[in-house]
Parts: structure tokens; C-alpha cells; sequence
């Protein structure tokens, strides 16, 4: 099969599907990972498909979200690194909100068991997580629970964060550009992440260098409503360095 025989089926399996992986692209063609990669690359140049971590999407679709259990395991080693990094981050016995997402997470899951903090949070799994710190006061933020991110949205969470003032906001994103800001697929969680950082004296971003340039349905805010984005290393120093003249600091774990 020519190469350009193979992107217009990668296409249709993309559109039909709302979603392609490289690994499973390459075994259903029987070429290589990197040959799909390129025609990944290819599709994305000509404006049909959206590369994203691990494959790509059809065009248009900015209001696209894996699941829960897909978005886990998706940059688990660039997220373990980016929650210890973030650990230098934490108020000493300080008040912190963590937004709902997968680093996040895993932020939530490495503080020391000798934490004194308070901390508050719309995510369920998150708070589940952390019901049984023994140094932690914990507040679980009510509302509407989405099934795809287990977060509480609309007017119960909207109000709680107009009530609080927070030390730090450890903060998670779809997408991110100087362009474009932070985004995310669903309206009714936008809108909970821009009350969070309202709430919060200080924000930090923790995303993967992936989500770097992904532009999503939902816009809440600017990267100059960041004060720090932990990263990892994919995000390049020339990248790093543009977002920082604009006045957010970059860590790149």
C-alpha cells in the first residue's frame, strides 16, 4: 500500500472512530510506529487530523476528552516526574486547591504523609485519594459530578470557590498555548477551573509537554494567569523560553 493510500484509511478510521493511536495504526497496516508517525504528521500538516499524545483526532474536533482510565495511563513517566517536582511547590502548612486531573493526581498522591495542609478539591477520586491523610483538613467541593472526569461542575462548585481564598492552585489543563491560553473539551468544567483560579493566590500549572499547542473547545483562562508551568523535558527550551517572556515561569522536569 502507498503511503498515500494508507493516510486516506487512516483518515476514515480516525473520523469513524474519533480516535487513532500509533500503536494500533501500526499493527493494523503492518508498518512501523514511526511510519505512522509521519503519516500522522502528514494528515496534521494538511489540516484533516489533530495530533494529540499518542495518535491524533479528526480536524474540529476540540470538544474531544479520552476517559478517565486512558488519560492515567497516557504520560505516566513525564507525570510522575512533573508531580514531585511540583512538591516544592507546596504552602508549609498552607491551604492548596487541587484541580481535577489525571498529574494532578498524582500530585495529591505524593504528599508526605506529614503534610499539615488544608486542602480543597472538586475531584472525587482525588479526594477518595486523600481521605485518609491523617495531617490534611480535606473539603470536597459538591456539585455535578461529570462521569468522564469524576469533577464536581456547575452551581454548587461555582459558589464554594467564590467563598474561599487559597495559598496555591495546582491547576490542570487539556491544552495550552501562548496563543490560544488553557483549555479544555467541556464548558461546565471551564468554568469550575477559571472559579479555582480566582479563588487562588498563586497558580501552578501542572501539564505534559503533549498537551503543549492543543487547542480545545472550553477556553478559562491565559497563560498569564499562570505564575509557574511544570512541564517536562519534551517541552522544548525554545518554547519554554517564549513562554516565559511572557511572563510565566517554566519548569521542565
Amino acid at each position: 500500500m502507498y503511503a498515500p493510500e494508507r493516510q486516506q484509511d487512516i483518515l476514515r478510521l480516525a473520523r469513524d472512530a474519533g480516535r487513532v493511536d500509533v500503536v494500533s495504526l501500526a499493527d493494523h497496516f503492518q508498518v512501523t510506529a514511526e511510519t505512522i508517525r509521519r503519516d500522522l504528521k502528514t494528515l496534521d500538516r494538511a489540516g484533516l487530523v489533530r495530533r494529540v499524545h499518542g495518535g491524533a483526532i479528526p480536524a474540529g474536533r476540540l470538544d474531544f476528552e479520552p476517559d478517565l482510565a486512558e488519560r492515567e495511563s497516557t504520560a505516566a513517566d513525564e507525570k510522575d516526574r512533573i508531580a514531585k517536582a511540583a512538591l516544592a511547590e507546596l504552602p508549609p502548612d498552607g491551604t492548596l486547591i487541587l484541580d481535577a486531573g489525571t498529574t494532578v493526581a498524582r500530585l495529591a498522591a505524593a504528599l508526605p504523609l506529614d503534610s499539615e495542609l488544608t486542602v480543597v478539591t472538586h475531584s472525587l477520586p482525588i479526594a477518595a485519594r486523600l481521605a485518609d491523610h491523617p495531617g490534611l483538613q480535606l473539603h470536597l467541593v459538591g456539585g455535578r459530578v461529570r462521569h468522564r472526569t469524576r469533577a464536581a461542575v456547575d452551581a454548587w462548585a461555582l459558589r464554594a470557590y467564590t467563598e474561599i481564598r487559597a495559598d496555591v492552585l495546582f491547576l490542570a489543563a487539556n491544552g495550552f498555548s501562548a496563543a490560544h491560553g488553557l483549555t479544555t473539551p467541556d464548558l461546565a468544567e471551564s468554568a469550575v477551573k477559571r472559579a479555582a483560579v480566582a479563588a487562588a493566590r498563586r497558580v501552578v500549572l501542572l501539564a505534559d509537554s503533549a498537551k503543549h499547542g492543543q487547542e480545545h473547545f472550553a477556553r478559562f483562562g491565559g497563560l498569564d494567569d499562570v505564575d509557574l508551568l511544570i512541564t517536562d523535558s519534551g517541552l522544548s527550551p525554545e518554547d519554554a523560553a517564549a513562554i516565559e517572556r511572557a511572563g510565566t515561569e517554566v519548569v521542565r522536569a
